[in-house]
Order: C-alpha cells, then structure tokens, then sequence
C-alpha cells in the first residue's frame, strides 16, 4: 500500500494511479491499513483532547468544568447533522468513479451544508435564553457555540471528501488541528483571566480553524460534472443514525447538568470523558472501514470488511475497561487531580467504559449496514436513543444508576442489531450486500 504522505503529495495524475492501487489490493489490507493510520491519528487527537479537558478542569474545577463540558455537548449534539454530511459524502465520493463527478458530488454537498450551517447557528442564537436556562449556563457561552455550530456542519463535508478519497492521513492531521487549536487557545485565554468564556471561546475557534485548513485537495475543488447523486433517502438514514448516535453519546451530561449539582455534574463528565476515549478509538476504525464497504462493489464484498473492524474494536473495548476497573484511583488522580478524587466514583469508570464498549459493538455493525445499504437499523437505534432519554429521566437518583440505565440499554441494542444482521449474513466467508 502506498504511503499516504505519497499520495497527497502526488499531481493529480500520479494521485488518481494510486488510488487505483489502494483498490487493487485486497479488502483486507486496505481495512487493516486504514484502520491504522485512523487509530494512531485518534489516539494523538484523544491525547491533546485529555489534555484540553484535563487542564480546563484542573484550572476551573468541577462547577465551572461542568459548563464547558455542556458547551462541548451542545456542539456534539449538532454533530449529527456534520456527521450526516461526512457519511454520506464520503459514500457517495467513494461510489463515483471519476475525479469529476467526486468533485461536483463534494462541491454540492458542501453548498447545502453551509446554508444548514447557517439556518442552525441562527436558530441557536434565536432560542440562546431558552437553551442557557435548562443547561443554567450564561447565555454568552451559547452565543459563542453559535459561531461554532455554523462552521461545523460544512467541516462535516470536507471531512468527508477526505474521508471518500482515503486521505486518511490528511483527515486524521485535520482532527489532531482541531483539538491542538482548542487546547493552546483554551490555555491562553484561561491564563488571562477569560475563566469559562475563554474554555468555550476555544472550542468555537478551533473548528473555524478546522475548517480553513488544510484543504480538502485530490482535485475535488475543480470543476464537477453529474455523477451518481447523493441520494435524499440515504443521506436521511445517515442523520437518523447520528441522530440516534450523537443523543447516546452526549444526552447523558447534559440530563445530569440538569438533574444534579453541578459539582456532581462536573464529576460525571469526568468520568464520561475517560469512557469515551474508547468510542472515539472505535469510531476511527469504523471510519476506515466506511468508505472502503461503500466503494466496493456487491461481489467483492468479503467477510474481513466487518469482521476485522469488529475484532480490533472488541480487542480495544476489552482491554480498557480491564485497565480502568484494574486502577481507577491511579486514572483519576494522574488525569484529574485530587478535586475529582474521593467522590467514590472510582467504581463507574469500568461501569462506563463497559458501556460504551457494547454500543461501538453495535456502532461497526450499524455503519456497514449504511455502506451498503438503506439501513433500517438506523432507526432501531434512534428508538434505543429515546429510551435512553426516557431512562435516565425515570432512574437518576445516584450517578451509578444513570449509567446502569445506559449499560442495560446498549447490551440490548447490541443484540438487537446482532440478530437479524447475522441472521441475513450466514453464508461462511462472504457477507453479501443485499
């Protein structure tokens, strides 16, 4: 396989060649490869992301780290729509043969993401008063998401072009940018005095950042010819995925912001902080996996597409939670200090991680249903969301009992999504696209 640096470096010509090459190898290689150079870029921007929320909670403390912990949440949730624009992008830049028509394809996509963009940030600011009040935030730091929101749903684009070309090098030195920018700007401005402001004030920047550099590239930004359109009826299982996706991963802390202390608050981020680090390692291998199922055709589809993702993010999943129930004490005094120590909430972290370990599971399996296919299990999750929400609303007289309620509804996801996967799937060896 050709090196990445190679092939972003390479004239058109010489790129087109070698993506040819990458297509020529077996899936096995490409996944394996992919989810590589994905899972060393995740492990690098996870790093410098520890360190933005390990240095904002050391400098703030639990009652004003719980703020900037909603702010990053309030970003999350819109994700879903970012992250709508990303899939189906990079599908569809992925399924097109020539650089033309993956150009007019990306330049389309990113047209009708800055018009969603904008209409969203607007929105944000219209219903600022109403959104600070549930989260009992200042509404300048809802304001300043605003700015934040609007630039991140066409990032959701350009992400995806990378993503569809496999620059996966490119797109993991585009994550690694945004969570440096975050963290270097955070520290400043929290040093002068900013406090929270200035915590919030760098997230909002960083993906202004993120979204000016480095460009996309490959050509995409030539002119365009038609090509196979991005179909209305995936793109919408896309955001019903992310959807159902990003309320899993972030409705949690802001319930919890809204239900307990914000001392409490401030210690369930914490510990969601360190679960996560295991999703965002799972979704780097999904995210290789993606456009590589998407472009291949039905009768070169093989097992290994899936069941090497599956394997490496079980291995990751296993090893964790291992890790965190083996030294919770030493994860929590090295990372946080000794204001989140001694809560007696050493015991959640493996809780948590476990978890999170069960829904990227059923993350790997969902996302291939989408790269091949309409995916109706899309919507099974977005059920599996609602009931979250209705969950914890029921079940939240302790943190240990909100994160039960996720556990026992993401092991029962997981089977759900198992089943009838399995099921359509048993043909030894080959997984045909339906």
């Amino acid at each position: 396989m050709s090196a990445p640096s190679e092939i972003l470096a390479a004239p058109p010509r010489t790129w087109r060649s070698s993506i040819a090459g990458l297509r020529g190898q077996s899936h096995h290689a490409q996944v394996f490869n992919g989810s590589m150079i994905m899972l060393v870029g995740s492990t690098l921007v996870s790093l410098v992301n520890f360190g933005y929320n390990i240095a904002v909670a050391r400098m703030l403390g639990p009652s004003n780290f719980s703020q900037a912990a909603a702010a990053v949440t309030l970003l999350m949730l819109v994700s879903c729509i970012t992250l709508a624009f990303q899939l189906t992008c990079a599908k569809f830049v992925a399924k097109n043969e020539s650089l033309a028509t993956k150009a007019h394809l990306y330049q389309t996509l990113r047209r009708k993401a800055w018009y969603v963009g904008t209409m969203l940030g607007g929105g944000v600011i219209v219903f600022s008063s109403l959104i600070s009040g549930y989260l009992r935030m200042s509404p300048t730091l809802i304001l300043i998401m605003a700015v934040g929101i609007a630039f991140y749903i066409p990032l959701g684009a350009r992400r995806g072009a990378m993503l569809g070309t496999r620059q996966f090098a490119k797109l993991s030195s585009n994550f690694l940018l945004e969570a440096g920018v975050k963290l270097v700007t955070a520290l400043v401005l929290v040093n002068l005095g900013y406090g929270v402001l200035g915590a919030v004030a760098a997230i909002a920047t960083s993906v202004v950042v993120a979204y000016a550099y480095p460009w996309v590239g490959a050509g995409l930004n030539t002119v365009g010819e038609p090509g196979i359109p991005a179909s209305m009826s995936e793109g919408m299982q896309s955001i019903v995925f992310f959807v159902g996706q990003v309320i899993i991963n972030n409705i949690d802390i802001l319930m919890v912001k809204h239900f307990f202390t914000s001392s409490d608050a401030g210690l369930y981020a914490a510990i969601a902080l360190v679960g996560r680090v295991l999703y965002f390692a799972s979704w780097s291998v999904v995210s290789a996996m993606f456009p590589i199922s998407a472009g291949a055709k039905p009768q070169e589809q093989n097992s290994s597409v899936l069941i090497i993702p599956l394997l490496i993010v079980a291995s990751i999943a296993f090893f964790f939670t291992v890790f965190l129930g083996l030294f919770p004490d030493f994860v929590l005094r090295m990372l946080f200090g000794p204001g989140f120590h001694g809560h007696g909430i050493e015991s959640l972290l493996a809780l948590y991680a476990s978890t999170t370990g069960a829904y990227a599971l059923a993350v790997v399996l969902t996302a291939y249903e989408i790269s091949r296919r309409i995916a109706n299990v899309a919507w099974l999750q977005l059920a599996f969301s609602l009931l979250v929400v209705i969950g914890i609303a029921l079940f939240h007289e302790t943190l240990r009992e909100v994160i039960v309620v996720q556990q026992v509804l993401m092991v029962l996801l997981l089977i759900s999504v198992s089943i009838p996967f399995f099921r359509r799937h048993r043909s030894p060896g080959v997984l045909e696209a339906s």
